[in-house]
């Protein structure tokens, strides 16, 4: 009984591993030929360095993962939010095609607008759960995630947000992760970079108070500077209907002798508040969040007034490493700009879901659910290298762990500090 056990375990064996030498060649409607050909190039180096992070995290070679998958996001496409929303999108396009051209697994992706609205989000998330949307992206920006991702939590689909770093987003919900940086962290994290450079000796704050991405990044700096000994001299606030005219906050600031401004805000009104600042003669430090970044490719905005301003960001466009220049170039030939933060997360976000995926053998006519369970078991267990962060875990919160960069301005490009 025992030799015949033996011989079928055998034979069972051989089977397997002629399944694994083969591979899907199933085609996806995101990727054209066109996007397939003009990624070549960064294709094979993403997907070398892929390669390793799922070896790394026992992946290998062996994975039966086969089929397309339904990938769907919604963001800003439209409207004042639109370079977030915009930039996500393509990020996650060009992975797409990239990992499409290898013949492996595929991904059919679709990007839905909803204009930095939550009702919005909520139509667009439908539209995509009609659609057959088995994975998803949440969505770009915090409040507008926090609404989908009650109707992901309620539906079982797994989603990673690229960048919705609200507290909100993820909490109480098992099956909703972030790429970014929670905005708690990006508040401590920033505070302690002050405090350990030593960049100000008086604190001044402008925040947006009806925003949960500024306000939460607010209260975090907040108690990590109080705790490490920063002198916070200054805390305004402004919000919508009131974010043109900064010169109450400006001027308190600089009454207060604040020697550094920081702005947990995006980069619309930090502009603004640049400008601002100039023409009153006031010429403190300014140190920013992920929020900043784009402000470089405003439509109209003076670079140098950006000159010397610091931000803690996961992504640097200017970074050296062969990862970094590879996918700079092919974005920039796709799309005729320089990448942002917002897309190298979304980039990062589909070889994530690609190595997970893989992890788990998973194939494209599981439905939304299956691949639900299988996603948080991933994804709490695997560690990633991706753009924005090598070594990369998640915790059963949804919350990534990775180490922000020191960033300034000089020149009009980023720099490393």
């Amino acid at each position: 009984m025992k030799k015949t056990i033996c011989v079928l375990m055998a034979c069972v064996m051989l089977l397997c591993l002629a399944a694994c030498g083969s591979s899907g060649t199933a085609s996806s409607s995101a990727a054209s030929s066109s996007a397939a050909s003009s990624s070549a190039a960064s294709s094979s180096a993403a997907s070398g360095s892929k390669a390793s992070s799922s070896a790394a995290s026992g992946s290998a070679a062996k994975s039966t993962a086969s089929g397309t998958f339904k990938l769907g996001g919604t963001g800003p496409l439209t409207g004042g939010a639109a370079i977030y929303g915009t930039a996500a999108k393509q990020g996650a396009e060009l992975a797409v095609a990239e990992i499409n051209a290898m013949g492996g697994i595929q991904f059919d992706l679709k990007y839905e607008d909803d204009t930095h609205d939550a009702e919005k989000a909520v139509n667009a998330y439908n539209a995509l759960k009609d659609w057959g949307m088995q994975i998803s992206l949440g969505s770009v920006t915090s409040k507008p995630c926090e609404a989908t991702a009650a109707k992901t939590y309620q539906d079982r689909i797994f989603a990673l947000t690229p960048s919705a770093s609200s507290t909100a987003v993820t909490k109480g919900k098992d099956n909703m992760f972030q790429m970014c940086f929670m905005d708690p962290n990006q508040g401590s994290a920033s505070a302690k970079y002050i405090a350990d450079q030593k960049l100000g000796t008086k604190i001044a704050v402008i925040y947006k108070n009806d925003d949960v991405y500024s306000s939460g990044i607010y209260d975090t700096f907040k108690a990590k500077a109080q705790e490490l000994g920063l002198s916070v001299v200054s805390a305004t606030t402004f919000a919508d209907g009131s974010d043109s005219d900064f010169s109450v906050q400006l001027t308190e600031a600089q009454s207060s002798g604040a020697d550094l401004i920081f702005l947990p805000i995006y980069y619309t009104p930090a502009s603004l508040i640049l400008a601002q600042a100039k023409s009153m003669g006031y010429a403190p430090k300014f140190f920013g969040v992920d929020g900043m970044d784009g402000i470089l490719t405003m439509e109209g905005f003076d670079k140098s007034l950006a000159e010397g301003v610091m931000l803690l960001t996961p992504f640097s466009a200017d970074s050296t490493d062969a990862k970094t220049q590879s996918f700079v170039k092919s974005y920039k030939e796709k799309y005729n700009d320089t990448p942002n933060q917002f897309a190298a997360d979304a980039y990062d976000c589909v070889y994530a879901y690609k190595q997970a995926i893989e992890n788990a053998n998973a194939t494209g006519d599981m439905d939304a659910k299956t691949l639900c369970d299988l996603m948080i078991k991933q994804f709490t267990t695997m560690t990633f290298d991706g753009l924005t962060g090598t070594g990369m875990t998640w915790d059963a919160t949804g919350a990534v762990t990775k180490d922000p960069k020191g960033m300034v301005i000089k020149n009009g490009a980023y720099v490393g500090m």
